[in-house]
């Protein structure tokens, strides 16, 4: 059997397709770089953004005509997997990956597949790295935010944490593989915890056991969220020499009342006091960031205040977004008033003031 799979959106989305390939591959499919010659296609769909949703509707009416069975599983809201239910084989939670075997015995009518099992917690499943040199490890999966502009917290669900033994274990094994680079991932990182027998283990402790670790490597970690950014984890940063002097610190607005409608939990006031904090403690740190433009209710005068925030802050790369309702959120009941021209013209403005430099 041979199959074709296509990601979209996050590096979670990433890291999971890497699993879901060392799933397909016990099962003997075998990976083709082209859906043409594949008989089952895998879509990792992320739902973040409309445009990304639009394209997985076309790449979708482009198999059907090639007869090709499609399995969706991904980052997908409720109105999406039911317009899509009957264009598609199988759409499947991500939690579920450990279920996949018996689910291809149903599609292809085979007996091959069943009995075969992985473990419950599909984070626990080995993945197939795409790169050599470094490495993505999820330490946890979901959002507890509940950012007015943001669907993940209903289709990945609640925050979900990995037991820190087990994130140790796998980032000793891949030191011992040769990786250099070592990537936490999470929706959240800054939330995370777990226990080692009765200690409790938070993310800024994590860090620190993991910097330990023998070898020539470096720590990286996506992402963090500015009202969960602590002492600690500053503190552990400057001091630990394996971690990455780099941060990535999402703001999405610098106007106060849209990061009250965002429900983002801070204001840009504490923010630029955080950095400062950051900055003072780790003086050569690259911060990078994430911005919305065109939110609704979005006057020039509130994206000038996002501007001048930049400015001051000078960030070293901004991923800029315009914004664009989902289905579901909160803010996908506010108008969106701001028109599409706007939008292009605002992420300009940001895009040339930091992205250009």
């Amino acid at each position: 059997m041979r199959y074709y799979l296509k990601t979209y959106g996050c590096q979670m989305n990433v890291s999971d397709s890497e699993r879901i390939t060392s799933v397909l591959e016990s099962l003997n499919f075998k990976e083709v770089p082209e859906k043409k010659k594949a008989d089952l296609v895998i879509i990792n769909v992320c739902s973040v953004r409309q445009s990304a949703i639009d394209r997985v509707y076309g790449l979708i009416r482009n198999l059907v005509k090639l007869n090709k069975k499609i399995i969706l599983t991904g980052c997908i809201l409720p109105i999406d997997k039911k317009k899509l239910k009957d264009k598609v084989d199988l759409i499947f939670e991500i939690k579920d990956l450990p279920k996949l075997p018996d689910k291809l015995t149903k599609i292809f009518r085979l007996n091959c597949f069943s009995g075969i099992s992985f473990s419950k917690f599909y984070l626990t499943i080995t993945p197939k790295h795409q790169s050599f040199s470094y490495a993505y490890v999820p330490i946890s999966t979901g959002c507890d935010k509940f950012c007015s502009y943001c669907v993940v917290p209903y289709t990945r669900g609640k925050e979900n944490y990995r037991p820190a033994k087990e994130i140790i274990s796998e980032v000793k094994k891949l030191i011992k593989r040769g990786y250099k680079e070592i990537i936490l991932l999470g929706q959240n990182v800054n939330s995370y915890y777990s226990f080692i027998k009765t200690k409790k283990i938070n993310f800024p402790k994590l860090l620190k056991i993991l910097n330990d670790v023998p070898g020539n490597f470096y720590l990286q970690f996506l992402t963090s969220h500015p009202k969960d950014v602590f002492n600690e984890l500053v503190e552990t940063m400057a001091k630990c020499d394996k971690i990455r002097k780099s941060l990535h610190l999402p703001i999405q607005s610098g106007d106060n009342e849209i990061l009250k409608k965002m429900n983002r939990g801070y204001t840009k006031e504490r923010y630029k006091e955080l950095v400062g904090k950051i900055r003072k403690k780790i003086p050569n740190i690259s911060i990078s960031t994430d911005i919305i433009v065109g939110f609704p209710g979005e006057t020039k005068k509130q994206f000038e205040n996002t501007v001048k925030l930049c400015k001051e802050i000078k960030f070293d790369k901004a991923y800029i977004a315009q914004y664009s309702p989902r289905f579901g959120t909160v803010a996908s009941r506010l108008k969106d008033n701001v028109s599409p021209k706007e939008k292009k013209q605002r992420w300009k403005i940001l895009d040339d003031l930091i992205n250009k430099k």
